[in-house]
């Protein structure tokens, strides 16, 4: 041992005389795993174009084309070109115009629908406007003045392009001629008018009788393979990195219903209206509805839904963790009727009246506990009311039952409670309830409306009620107890209206 302790002694002496250039020694700097103390994301989470779209809310469908001049729900493919012959000259500036005035962030400008006749000059087939009835027609790309219109107007805008085609004689002809020659380059020639589309509609109908070139035949499809979902999505992306495919694209998904409501427990991935807690793929819910009382294509006669009626399918949609797709067909001028534009100017109105002024700010804001602030984040109870949606309050790892208290100095007239987690970390809240005080002193629970999720936003009503507005109540105190959570629970605001 002494030998092996003098040989040692002998070496260091030996690298202390034959030392290194200092250029050969490198500072290297330690980082962090987690220096923001960020908690764990809970999967699923959502794809930054999918928060993008989430972040949409409240957006128009607007059903035009060749039904419109047929009466039709569904066209067969067999349609003369000349039959679609606007009274005017369309103007897809006033569909967004009217839309942005109910508060609507954007649109979706249905271009082709399963009787394959495109609303924009395509090189793919004959059954296009360059056919039209007459010059209103021939000379109006919808497509390309949707687009203009929506970034003119600062909204958001997207495509319905139907997978089904009863006009094309390639479409389900047991070859991927339809896919490769006419689908795919529909949507090509769409990203011509913008890349920054937020989402495209594919719808699920996918095979039936129609013309097929002649053919008329009945033709189904596997559309899991027919249309190459995977790759169709990643040649979709490439072109337009924000853009949320629907329906066939299986970014986002369908309620469950055309009736403009989603459950009131309703999870951001699974199926149908409720969504599915086991589920391991996220796929938040969009509901489509119709805002007039016949088609989704313009009928004679129709009427519009009253205001009172689209607030239901606000509070039934966007107040339940989903996005509201609300449709308002354009008439045979290429506009919207005079009743449904008053409807939206007047909804816009209650809108902002509702849900235009939110009295949090005022309050003083407290948690039961809190998770430790990291290098360059905090998780402070004050976030939840910062108007800032990249910060929020977090509780500590393993806990998963929690208090916030929203105090004001002098009572406030409450009508509606909204919740909003930080859906970039997953949704977490499985339960939770909410208390109010006239007093700030005696507390009482909140009912008539379901508290167990939470997601990207939930909207309570203080009269329980989805269609009654109410008088609301004068509150002092407003606390939310969250009671279960997959995880160490966060919300990123909390709004009192």
């Amino acid at each position: 041992m002494k030998v092996f302790y003098s040989m040692c002694l002998a070496a260091l002496a030996a690298g202390a005389a034959i030392a290194a250039p200092e250029s050969e020694f490198k500072l290297v700097e330690q980082t962090l795993a987690n220096p923001d103390n960020e908690p764990a994301p809970v999967h699923p989470v959502p794809h930054p174009r999918q928060l993008k779209w989430m972040e949409t809310e409240f957006y128009a469908f607007f059903h035009y084309g060749m039904n419109t001049f047929t009466g039709l729900e569904w066209g067969n493919g067999d349609e003369d070109e000349a039959t679609y012959a606007p009274t005017a000259k369309p103007n897809p500036r006033q569909w967004l115009e009217s839309v942005k005035a109910a508060g609507m962030k954007g649109g979706i400008a249905v271009v082709k629908h399963h009787d394959g006749f495109c609303l924009w000059p395509t090189e793919t087939t004959t059954h296009n406007i360059t056919r039209g009835g007459n010059a209103n027609a021939r000379e109006t790309n919808i497509a390309e003045e949707f687009a203009k219109a929506a970034k003119d107007l600062d909204m958001k805008y997207g495509f319905y392009i139907s997978p089904w085609d009863r006009n094309s004689e390639f479409y389900g002809d047991g070859t991927n001629r339809y896919v490769e020659l006419v689908f795919k380059k529909q949507c090509e020639e769409l990203t011509a008018y913008g890349d920054d589309q937020f989402e495209m509609w594919f719808d699920g109908a996918n095979g039936g009788g129609g013309y097929y070139g002649g053919a008329n035949e009945n033709r189904s499809v596997d559309a899991s393979t027919y249309y190459d979902i995977p790759n169709l999505r990643d040649w979709v992306h490439k072109r337009m990195p924000d853009c949320v495919m629907w329906g066939v694209g299986d970014e986002a998904r369908w309620i469950g219903n055309e009736a403009g409501w989603a459950g009131e427990t309703n999870w951001s991935y699974g199926s149908g209206t409720d969504g599915n807690i086991n589920a391991w793929y996220w796929k938040h819910g969009e509901s489509d509805a119709k805002a007039t009382n016949k088609g989704w294509f313009y009928h004679d006669g129709e009427t519009p839904h009253t205001a009172d009626r689209v607030w239901q399918f606000y509070m039934e949609t966007v107040g339940r963790n989903a996005t509201l797709i609300l449709n308002y067909p354009p008439n045979k001028a290429g506009v919207l009727p005079a009743a449904d534009v008053n409807v939206l100017k007047k909804f816009g109105q209650m809108l902002e009246e509702r849900l235009g002024t939110d009295l949090a700010p005022q309050a003083k804001v407290e948690a039961s506990v809190t998770r430790q602030n990291g290098a360059n984040r905090t998780y402070d109870a004050s976030n939840v009311i910062d108007g800032d949606k990249d910060t929020y309050w977090a509780a500590p790892d393993d806990v998963i039952d929690a208090t916030i208290t929203l105090t004001f100095d002098e009572p406030k007239n409450v009508h509606l409670i909204s919740l909003m987690e930080y859906m970039k970390l997953g949704q977490r809240v499985k339960s939770f309830e909410v208390e109010t005080s006239t007093d700030g002193n005696t507390w009482e629970p909140f009912t008539g409306m379901a508290t167990t999720t939470i997601g990207y936003k939930r909207i309570l009503a203080l009269s329980g009620s989805t269609s009654k507005y109410g008088n609301g109540k004068d509150l002092k105190a407003i606390r939310i107890h969250i009671k279960d959570a997959k995880a160490c629970p966060t919300l990123h605001t909390i709004g009192i209206y």
